[in-house]
């Protein structure tokens, strides 16, 4: 049986899998991680969604968004003045 490293949670305030999430990268963010990391409000994050510009992963009826299609949505959108 493999162990993670979980012996020392107490000494690390960690709760039991939170090691394993802090090592590996998130992909999906649910849309209220989304307006976060875009800048925006949750509304207008769900009127993206509605709008068909960005994506979404459904489980269910949780909606999350890929972590690269907020990243192509940023570089499909990045535009210089002149």
């Amino acid at each position: 049986m493999v162990t993670v490293g979980l012996e020392n949670k107490a000494c690390h305030g960690l709760r039991k899998g939170e090691e394993i999430t802090n090592r590996i990268s998130k992909r999906l963010f649910s849309l209220k991680e989304s307006a976060t990391y875009l800048g925006r409000g949750l509304h207008g994050v769900r009127d993206m969604v509605w709008r068909g510009e960005i994506p979404i992963v459904r489980t269910g009826r949780k909606m999350f968004i890929d972590i690269k299609d907020l990243e192509d949505y940023v570089s499909k959108n990045k535009m210089v003045y002149e």
